[in-house]
């Protein structure tokens, strides 16, 4: 499960600063969501398209179609807004999980 926050909360920034946004600088925005190994090779993308602020949930199989992974350390970063558009504001969270098999 993953949560797009509404404009109206303050975003961590990709600098690492928190500013708030308008309403109108973040609507619908595109999202990525990617899985990456310890070693920040991208094992995976869960999520690519565009998506409204909300709750979603999204399942990550680890034995279907990405190879053999091992129990260890993942991270997933979570990606929603564009950079390049004017207001260039970007909602970045990275996280960390665990693999047991």
């Amino acid at each position: 499960m993953f949560t797009i926050p509404t404009p109206s909360l303050s975003f961590p920034l990709s600098n690492g600063r928190n500013e708030s946004l308008s309403r109108t600088s973040f609507g619908m925005g595109f999202v990525t969501l990617k899985v990456y190994d310890i070693l920040g090779r991208e094992i995976t993308t869960l999520v690519n398209e565009e998506k409204p602020a909300g709750e979603y949930e999204v399942e990550f199989n680890a034995s279907s179609g990405m190879g053999d992974l091992v129990s260890g350390m993942y991270f997933f970063r979570l990606q929603a807004g564009d950079p390049s558009t004017s207001s260039g504001q970007v909602y970045l969270e990275t996280k960390k999980m665990i693999l047991m098999k």
